[in-house]
């Protein structure tokens, strides 16, 4: 190939929006030479190595807009320490079939049994399978919602967390709610339900949530229209902290010892 017609791809390519092709022409027809490929064969392999960065380009930028404390995946979560825990059920929702139905999941358990963790997991696979996502504590939710309303701008804060394919509200329980606070809750749920999927974690039962939103006929509001298109995990096995943190305390003590 001439200088002068891979100089008029390369422009091409980049008016196009075809950044990958316009730097890494040589790449290619090097191995279109090497492999002796057809025109088709060719055109394949520019055309699959492109979507497949724009592909990676997309899932980064998703996650970036997602909100995700971190980016851990189910392949780092240790069920073996959770035996109690099916892994059968967690890894059938990376399948993100409830993504596309629009249904919620809900993981419970004490404190520290991972339910972030597969939040959050789940949350990367649906980005990486280009569904829209975001993250949110249940207390920033409502601190946000809250200060949106004091100046008249709910309607527009409330967009952030209703546009996602994934909403992910993490620690509900851990912080008692008054009831106009319980309420923006049940605005968000209510116009989320069957419009997108809603993943939460929560160290309380359900049974325990009229105390958590302060108000029993709310939190059985809110219920229904979770629960009704839902699978519910619950993890009740030990905490993965404070392992950690005996595993710390035993090896600073035998360091003592020696």
């Amino acid at each position: 190939m001439s200088e002068l017609v891979s100089t008029r791809i390369r422009a091409t390519a980049t008016k196009l929006g075809l950044p990958h092709l316009a730097g890494c022409l040589e790449q290619f027809t090097a191995r279109a030479d090497s492999e002796m490929m057809g025109y088709l064969d060719f055109l394949d392999l520019i055309l699959e190595e492109e979507l497949a960065v724009r592909d990676e380009r997309r899932f980064r930028s998703g996650l970036r807009l997602s909100k995700l404390p971190h980016h851990k995946t189910l392949d780092e979560y240790d069920f073996a320490f959770q035996p109690d825990l099916d892994p059968r059920k967690v890894r059938d929702l990376a399948s993100l079939a409830f993504v596309q139905a629009k249904a919620n999941v809900a993981l419970l358990g004490p404190p520290g049994v991972g339910k972030t963790h597969i939040a959050v997991a789940l949350a990367v696979a649906a980005c990486r399978a280009g569904f829209t996502v975001y993250f949110t504590t249940l207390d920033d939710m409502v601190r946000q919602l809250k200060a949106a309303d004091d100046i008249g701008r709910l309607l527009g804060k409330l967009h952030t967390y209703l546009r996602p394919n994934v909403l992910i509200i993490d620690e509900v329980g851990y912080q008692p709610l008054e009831r106009a606070e319980a309420n923006l809750v049940f605005q968000v749920i209510s116009k989320r339900y069957e419009k997108g999927s809603t993943l939460l974690t929560s160290n309380k039962s359900f049974g325990e949530w009229g105390q958590v939103f302060g108000d029993e006929v709310l939190a059985t509001a809110i219920l229904d229209r979770l629960l009704h298109h839902c699978d519910v995990i619950a993890i009740n096995g030990p905490s993965y902290r404070l392992k950690n943190r005996l595993t710390a305390v035993e090896g600073a003590a035998t360091t003592n010892v020696a």
